[in-house]
């Protein structure tokens, strides 16, 4: 099969490889479109000792059962694989399974490649009438239905009451954005410094879009941390009102920016989020299926061959979609 190998930083190469060998309880996916996340961008860049070189990346993955049970099946992946045995799995909160694995990350290759094999527990049926690139954003909307619904537990007022930031106008931060409208929320504001960014996702949904070099936002009852830099935690610290809720989604920089001092002193709740759970997972497919997260036409569409452009494209800024999705 063809696929995309990260071999070294900002290096990425086509490859003939093995089509993967499907495992007990697995199928084997043809794969149809597979976005690029923030986290292969990191990896690309080396920044992520996590995904060593050399390695198959890319873990938003929609396609078509090649083989294995339904096979012809039209399906969006789940890219958390897990024990299903131990204590968090058995709670439900399958996202902090110890044993947990994702693929793009060793010992699974990832979903930049013609063929991908996954447990058949991780597929979601597609309906006829979705595409398999609108399906394939399930996982990183998948994370901001998450972000929100740990964050409207947390919230001492109703969302549709709420005063809503999102920093971050890439999928994860537009995803949630996305989700906080389907919940109800009406006062929501997305921070995103990049005007041809901004431009998309404006037509996004319901939602203010501006840039926080020239203009920013205080007393906010929710934000959320679509990027997770020093720099936006720190914006994201100012922007909450006391007694507030910082949920935070986004990898990009480990340490640093949020001010502690004030978090206490105004009892300003921190929430940090990792994907998602199975049920989130199923319940975005579904919010997806059904149209209540919008017609999903802000992703640009290239061949997996052009991959290597794509990733130096998004790294220089010249890309304004939101969201790429490579199709093999």
């Amino acid at each position: 099969m063809k696929a995309l190998v990260y071999t070294g930083p900002q290096t990425l190469e086509m490859r003939d490889m093995p089509v993967p060998a499907a495992g007990p309880d697995e199928a084997l996916i043809r794969v149809d479109s597979c976005g690029i996340c923030g986290s292969d961008m990191h990896a690309w860049q080396g920044h992520d000792e996590r995904r060593p070189a050399p390695l198959v990346l890319g873990h938003e993955v929609a396609g078509v059962v090649a083989d294995g049970v339904g096979k012809g099946r039209r399906v969006t992946v789940n890219p958390l694989v897990t024990c299903g045995a131990c204590p968090a799995c058995r709670s439900g909160r399958t996202n902090l399974c110890p044993r947990r694995q994702i693929i793009s990350m060793p010992p699974r290759a990832g979903g930049f490649a013609s063929h991908l094999a996954m447990p058949v527990s991780n597929l979601v049926t597609v309906p006829d009438d979705v595409s398999l690139e609108k399906a394939c954003l399930t996982e990183p909307l998948a994370c901001g239905w998450h972000a929100v619904r740990l964050a409207a537990a947390a919230l001492d007022r109703p969302l549709a009451e709420a005063g809503c930031l999102v920093i971050g106008g890439g999928a994860i931060g537009l995803g949630a954005a996305l989700v906080l409208a389907a919940h109800g929320a009406r006062g929501i504001r997305v921070a995103e410094p990049n005007a041809a960014r901004r431009a998309a996702v404006a037509g996004a949904g319901p939602f203010t879009v501006f840039d926080p070099a020239s203009d920013r936002v205080e007393d906010m009852d929710l934000v959320i941390d679509g990027v997770g830099f020093a720099a936006t935690r720190a914006d994201a610290c100012r922007a909450v009102r006391p007694g507030g809720v910082i949920v935070h989604v986004g990898l990009g920089q480990a340490e640093g920016g949020l001010d502690i001092r004030r978090m206490t002193l105004q009892e300003i709740s921190f929430i940090g989020t990792y994907t998602y759970t199975a049920q989130d997972f199923r319940e975005t497919a579904d919010a997806i299926f059904d149209g209540r997260l919008g017609p999903l036409d802000w992703t640009e569409t290239r061949p997996l061959k052009d991959g290597a452009a794509a990733f130096a494209d998004i790294a220089g800024g010249l890309v304004a979609a939101p969201k790429v999705v490579l199709r093999p």
